[in-house]
């Protein structure tokens, strides 16, 4: 894995300033701590840092083509590359390396634009054709790379793996994006295309960028991928299964193609004890697996993880976070740039920490909740949806909306009494009333959060659009696929894909996704809803067809996610870090908040009036932000 960064002139072909390329290079050291190398010309930097993986001894970048005509700077793994090396060298094309990332160069030759569609893997890329004077920006089609990019206002145009790197550059406009802030809110992280910065843009998954020697603006990226949702021939549940079983596991068998040492997380949840049991039946030497267990067991899976080591006879390592396990607050700003409010980052953080003392390579169980549909919110929003349905959205708002005003509010209580917001939920549309289920803090939350001189800069701006924008193109036509599709343009690559790709590149770890192999991707979304959710039980296909690799203690129990005892720190070791930085003076300056509000939030939950642990994480994460903003500007 590796990080890539790049300077392009669209207007002219001015020299670019090496040394400051190297400098926005080197803030990716950690990506790629093997190689590094840069390529100049004029109007044009290419610079890359490498993670060795395949062909160990080559495979330098920036690559060119035979020529020099072509080059490419690259990040990722391209897991077919050796069907297209051979399809490539019939239709005359000479390769000098054995490396995925020369495919790249000679199928741009080869297909143009197109070659994308021929990649099967994670990939984010900058290629130029000096021939053609196109730069030519690509994402994989599920956004487990990331890839920044900005137009400067002189016109030059910046490209990274990471947003620092853009950050290194001193003409770099950091102006926030009001929009991106109602999102971080709303979501907890900030949603493709948008970043936190109004002059810097997110290429969405699945989408390429061309741009011409001489453009004065930035054309919009293109689609060349969609989540089809294609209902598959009638098949029947035990070839389903069959089928499941089979694409899983050449999924996982083309993941395990590296040089160095291979392995997987394993944290005793369903997805990673498949990707585990798959591995183990394709190789004879011992899978080596990684765990994190928890000092509190109200938190702690630890015991699920060793049995599937057990039952496969892993090497297994394991390590116990302790229940004050806070240590990495201030990292967190350092690694994701912008606010990012997933706990969850924490204890990620420490099982990347603990593999790369093992591996260089892991396999995850990540995406098998979004296409398998493992969620509980998706349970509740069927449910909901099944309420909704008979009546018109009008009557619907009037009937329930007025309830849910004269109902009191008891978030105290379990949900099944929380009529309120049951009938706030029934009052709104399909999107809209999932949109309220994910959101960290609610609409009437976020009226309150925010200054009044921020709201009116929103101009009426709702985070729900987003979701409402990637709906109104959701090729479905049923409630949980659409929420399924949802996700796999927002939580997925916005939270969890960016959670996994920063925590393991902090410590050069690459980490491959079999569940999200677009062909598996493909074929999953084109089963029949039934399929993936039955009398209750999310994942039901992927359950059924485990059954004969794992046990039903592993599958069939409640899942108590990969989490850390926010609410508990806030009353107890972080109480006062809390009311220092919610409520100190760079939230304060920074004119965005309702500072009465505020304390009104920290008060409550620390007295245990209520719980806003969510709301108070995405604030202290938010400052953490402001602060690395007020570091990085003064550098």
């Amino acid at each position: 894995m590796c990080g890539i960064t790049g300077i392009f002139d669209l207007r002219e072909r001015r020299p670019i300033d090496r040394a400051l390329l190297e400098a926005m290079n080197q803030t990716q050291f950690h990506r790629g701590p093997d190689e590094g190398g840069v390529h100049l010309e004029p109007g044009l930097g290419l610079a890359h840092r490498r993670l060795s993986i395949i062909d160990l001894s080559s495979g330098q970048q920036p690559l060119f083509n035979e020529d020099e005509s072509v080059v490419v700077t690259y990040n990722g793994e391209i897991y077919n590359f050796i069907a297209l090396t051979r399809e490539l060298e019939q239709a005359g094309h000479r390769f000098r390396t054995h490396c995925d990332t020369e495919v790249i160069v000679h199928a741009w030759e080869e297909w143009g634009e197109a070659c994308v569609e021929r990649f099967r893997g994670m990939f984010a890329f900058g290629l130029w054709d000096r021939n053609r004077q196109i730069l030519f920006l690509a994402r994989d089609r599920l956004g487990i790379k990331p890839l920044y990019y900005s137009l400067l206002p002189d016109g030059q145009l910046l490209f990274a793996s990471e947003l620092k790197a853009l950050m290194a550059h001193p003409d770099l406009p950091r102006a926030l994006d009001s929009q991106a802030i109602e999102d971080y809110f709303a979501y907890g992280y900030v949603p493709e295309p948008r970043s936190i910065f109004r002059a810097v843009r997110k290429l969405p998954p699945g989408q390429v960028l061309s741009l011409q020697q001489g453009q004065r603006e930035l054309p919009p990226p293109r689609a060349y991928w969609d989540v089809p949702f294609d209902p598959l021939p009638p098949l029947d549940e035990a070839s389903a299964m069959r089928e499941l079983v089979e694409r899983l596991r050449e999924a996982v068998q083309v993941r395990q193609v590296a040089e160095v040492p291979l392995g997987a997380f394993l944290s005793g949840g369903v997805d990673s004890s498949a990707v585990v049991a798959m591995m183990a039946g394709l190789t004879r030497e011992p899978v080596r697996t990684c765990s994190i267990g928890f000092a509190d067991p109200a938190y702690d899976e630890s015991r699920y993880a060793q049995q599937v080591a057990q039952r496969y006879a892993t090497n297994h390592y394991q390590e116990q976070v302790d229940s004050d396990d806070f240590a990495l607050l201030d990292r967190l700003g350092e690694l994701y740039d912008e606010p990012f409010a997933d706990s969850s980052a924490l204890p990620t953080y420490r099982v990347c920490e603990l593999a790369r003392r093992k591996v260089v390579v892991a396999l995850s169980g990540d995406g098998g909740d979004e296409n398998l549909a493992g969620y509980r919110r998706y349970r509740h929003h069927l449910a909901e949806d099944c309420l909704r349905r008979p009546l018109p959205l009008n009557l619907r708002r009037s009937l329930f909306g007025t309830l849910a005003n004269l109902y009191p509010k008891a978030d105290w209580a379990p949900r099944v009494f929380r009529a309120k917001a049951t009938f706030q939920a029934l009052a709104r549309d399909s999107v809209e009333g999932y949109f309220q289920g994910v959101s960290i803090l609610r609409d009437e939350l976020r009226a309150q959060l925010f200054a009044p001189t921020f709201r009116r800069e929103l101009q009426g701006y709702n985070a729900v659009e987003l979701l409402r924008e990637h709906a109104a193109r959701a090729p479905v036509n049923d409630s949980l696929s659409l929420v399924q599709y949802l996700d796999l343009k927002t939580y997925l690559p916005g939270d969890i894909l960016t959670k996994v790709d920063r925590a393991s590149m902090a410590h050069a770890l690459e980490v491959r996704v079999p569940i999200l192999d677009h062909p598996l991707v493909e074929w999953i979304s084109g089963l029949p809803p039934t399929l993936k959710i039955r009398d209750g039980e999310g994942k039901y296909l992927l359950k059924k067809a485990m059954q004969p690799y794992l046990p039903n203690e592993i599958m069939y129990r409640r899942k108590k996610g990969f989490s850390v005892p926010v609410a508990e720190w806030f009353r107890g070791p972080l109480r006062e870090r809390l009311r220092e930085q919610v409520l100190g003076e760079r939230m304060h300056d920074s004119g965005l908040f309702d500072m009465v509000f505020l304390q009104q939030l920290v008060e409550q939950h620390v007295d245990g009036a209520r719980d806003h642990s969510p709301a108070l994480w995405s604030l202290l994460m938010f400052d953490g932000f402001l602060k690395r903003l007020d570091v990085s500007a003064g550098a």
